[in-house]
């Protein structure tokens, strides 16, 4: 599958001690992101925070009658309901993207960032990706951001993802902020709600942000608060020791 490369943004500052991999939604790429983190980047609080913003390949999307365009995985229809989406995953793509992110991570590691120096992040259907990705993966992040977003997989997630025995969950307690709008017509708020309680259900922390009448966008408030999540969890190192 041809992937284009990232989107790459350095740290602003003169140390990089730290990476946000931020995955964008159905039909868009890396570069429909590049304004928001140019405003992360002006207001100088990420300083040490390189940026990765992934492109998504091209593949069919049954929602969208099957023709091309780019995407995590494929999308059966929008607007399902719980169960329905359920039904309609598609459980191999949603591993093919997580075996990419885990590569991302990966080349931040042998960059010399530690894994727990690292969030994984996503809109939408880069949320969930992002989601699955960091709840399932074998080293210990820094954190987790959904957008506008649902826990995939959900029924298989502790049978089958999560990793065993339990003193294997590295990331059982990673942080993880959840914001979603009240009005979003694309993955309903009952759907990200129950995502949440899923999560709650299996102890993982989840920071919960929700906005009054949003619809399926993103807010200056909502980036306001994932920017306060990231400085939270990726604070300035005290020793700098990974230079640009």
């Amino acid at each position: 599958m041809h992937r284009l490369a990232p989107l790459v943004f350095p740290a602003a500052g003169t140390r990089h001690t730290a990476t946000v991999i931020f995955a964008h939604g159905l039909g868009d790429s890396g570069h429909g992101w590049a304004a928001f983190v140019e405003n992360w980047r002006r207001r100088q609080r990420l300083d040490e925070v390189k940026f990765v913003l992934p492109h998504a390949p091209e593949i069919p999307i049954t929602v969208n009658m099957g023709y091309k365009m780019p995407g995590w995985y494929d999308i059966a229809a929008l607007g399902l309901s719980a169960g329905q989406l359920r039904e309609n995953e598609d459980e191999a793509g949603l591993l093919e993207s997580r075996e990419y992110f885990q590569k991302l991570v990966q080349q931040e590691i042998d960059s010399g960032i530690s894994a727990d120096r690292i969030v994984l992040g996503g809109y939408s259907q880069g949320g969930a990706v992002a989601l699955f990705t960091g709840l399932t993966s074998l080293v210990k992040l820094a954190g987790i951001v959904g957008m506008s977003t649902y826990l995939p997989l959900s029924l298989k997630l502790e049978s089958t993802y999560i990793p065993k025995p339990a003193s294997a969950n590295v990331n059982a307690q990673t942080p993880i902020i959840m914001c979603h709008g009240t009005a979003d017509p694309v993955l309903p708020y009952q759907l990200a709600s129950m995502s949440r309680d899923h999560l709650v259900k299996l102890g993982y922390p989840v920071e919960w942000k929700e906005y009054a009448g949003m619809p399926h966008t993103v807010l200056p408030e909502e980036l306001d608060d994932v920017e306060d999540f990231l400085r939270k969890v990726l604070p300035p190192s005290a020793d700098g020791k990974t230079e640009l």
